[in-house]
């Protein structure tokens, strides 16, 4: 195993002057640092102390560092708002840093976009500007420890080191026993981000109400026309998921203390929240109608808020609920949780549209596209009942790319067909695959992901007091997130190999890799300069850190020789 001393690198010393001068361990800390003091008050109750901390915070140079850092390395990184401004140098990004201040802070108006969604409407998103982003990510870093320590226990979107399976784990524990509820409450909340009310907003929400409420007034621009926007958070701004995870926590805790913590047990009341997404358990149909949708009714209310009557209603666990693309149903007393049938047809439908639209591209290219598709909705559903939908989906991709074939030769033969496209590999007959060569000029095959390899796994559920802010789970937290990146890398030895080797620490700035940040595979020597592709001259760091790397000329010592690696 390779030594994290080993991975030694020439850095400048001093303060930053430039972006590539920045100590990004050094803000890491200093952020952390205070975003556990700032949780640490909200515990203990000291609003007083919380709001003087988060100024301290939001005017700090480390967190205007880490807030630009945020939003030129997200996916929106490439999408300007009204102003067509793009942070894509880095002497534009260190200008930018220096320059977010309260004082004088305007925000513009968004910049309507429509995206589609699987009912065939569209989903209305509010892109800001890269200052507004800016801003919003520096404010969010403030907010964040309150959101998560005031949050409820059981809710899992939106919040770090919480996922959609996390959800759907607490969902197996509620209702997988033979003396579990039987009835569930399966809601959905209309319009949310649309109608949230913006003096509730600005009243209960623990940041600073001037910024938030020139955020909630800035108005968007839809067909070069400025409309004012009365309610809401816009979807597209990074400080809006948080915000509407305020609005909505309560649901949970402030329920349980309305019926009495004993009631709500011996009725077996379960909430369990993914974002604006929630199902409620209970004993009875009576109870979930007369008692808890009338609460949860009022308790909407009050925020600008109403249930979808379309999209809500009482199930009992034998007829079975849809929940984040998942099937929750009770056969014969066993609870099975498999894909739902709206998420394979959308899945399918999607690879449809990629193939459909590659008539007349390489197999190779093809290949290329659809594996990150597969391997994404493989690796979704791989803690649940999933092997006979991956096996029909399997089937149905096949037919497909059949089609795909013919459609290319209509005058050869099926078994020419066959042959040119279809392998027998691994003990499967016919394998859409092809050999390609590589950069040493080897011949090698590529072959199509197959879903019905995918190994199921049960999903080790984040414990519900879990908080990222808290010092006595940062243990707890290191492990989650090294035993998600194991599995992440599963299927690529090679960056696994050095991903371990490491120690999951990017040498640069001896900060963690995860699958947020992402990584980059430097070569220490060049490939132009006669370097090698194996393990030994190679390293992962930080996307920014291997540009700074470049930009900077600096270097990354050799590290020592690997055993036992995948040359």
């Amino acid at each position: 195993m390779l030594e994290h001393s080993q991975l030694a690198v020439s850095a400048p010393s001093g303060a930053p002057q430039q972006w590539h001068d920045i100590d990004w361990w050094r803000v890491q800390r200093n952020v952390r640092a205070m975003q556990i003091r700032i949780a640490k008050a909200c515990r203990e109750g000291n609003w007083r102390r919380v709001k003087a901390l988060q100024r301290m915070l939001t005017r700090s140079r480390s967190a205007r560092y880490l807030a630009v850092r945020r939003v030129t390395e997200n996916q929106g990184k490439r999408t300007a708002g009204v102003d067509r401004v793009l942070w894509d140098t880095p002497d534009a990004k260190w200008k930018a840093a220096n320059g977010l201040k309260r004082h004088g802070y305007k925000p513009r108006p968004l910049r309507r976009v429509f995206i589609p969604k699987s009912n065939g409407k569209e989903r209305p998103l509010g892109i800001p500007t890269m200052t507004d982003r800016a801003m919003q990510a520096l404010y969010l870093l403030a907010l964040a420890p309150i959101a998560e320590t005031t949050g409820d226990p059981n809710s899992y979107g939106f919040r770090i080191e919480r996922s959609t399976a996390d959800a759907m784990g607490q969902l197996f524990v509620c209702l997988s026993k033979k003396v579990s509820a039987q009835w569930v409450l399966e809601a959905d909340i209309k319009g949310c981000f649309d109608h949230i009310n913006h003096d509730w907003l600005i009243t209960n929400v623990p940041t600073d109400k001037v910024i938030l409420r020139k955020w909630l007034k800035a108005g968007v621009i839809h067909k070069c026309q400025l409309q004012a926007t009365d309610a809401g958070t816009p979807q597209g701004g990074i400080v809006s998921p948080s915000l509407a995870n305020l609005v909505l926590d309560g649901l949970e805790s402030q329920l349980k203390q309305h019926l009495g913590v004993t009631k709500a047990k011996k009725l077996k009341i379960n909430v369990v929240r993914y974002a604006d997404d929630f199902v409620i358990t209970g004993t009875s149909r009576e109870v979930l109608e007369t008692e808890v949708r009338p609460w949860v009714e009022q308790f909407l209310a009050v925020r600008g808020l109403q249930l979808s009557l379309e999209k809500t209603r009482v199930v009992h666990i034998k007829e079975g609920f849809d929940f984040l693309g998942w099937n929750f149903r009770k056969y014969d007393g066993k609870l099975l949780i498999k894909p739902s049938k709206k998420n394979v047809k959308a899945f399918y439908s999607k690879v449809r549209e990629v193939i459909s639209t590659s008539k007349t591209v390489r197999q190779e290219d093809l290949i290329r596209q659809l594996n990150p598709i597969l391997r994404g909705w493989a690796f979704y559903h791989q803690p649940v009942v999933a092997k006979k939908a991956y096996s029909r989906m399997d089937y149905m991709i096949f037919l497909a790319l059949w089609r795909w074939a013919k459609r290319r030769h209509p005058k050869k033969t099926l078994q020419w067909i066959g042959a040119k496209y279809f392998k027998p590999m691994k003990g499967r007959k016919r394998v859409f695959a092809t050999a390609t060569m590589n950069d040493k000029g080897e011949m090698r095959t590529i072959e199509l992901y197959s879903l019905a390899s995918t190994p199921i796994e049960r999903h080790k559920k984040v414990s519900g007091e879990y908080n990222p802010f808290d010092p006595s789970m940062e243990e707890m937290g290191e492990k989650r997130r090294m035993e998600q990146m194991l599995k992440r890398l599963a299927y690529r030895k090679q960056i696994l190999s050095l991903f371990q080797s490491q120690k999951g620490l990017c040498p640069m700035c001896k900060l963690p890799i995860t699958k947020e940040t992402g990584w980059h595979d430097h070569h220490i020597l060049y490939r132009t300069k006669g370097g090698g592709d194996s393990l030994n001259n190679r390293v992962l760091l930080h996307p920014l850190c291997h540009q700074r790397l470049h930009a900077r000329g600096l270097t990354v010592n050799k590290p020592a020789p690997l055993t036992g690696g995948f040359d």
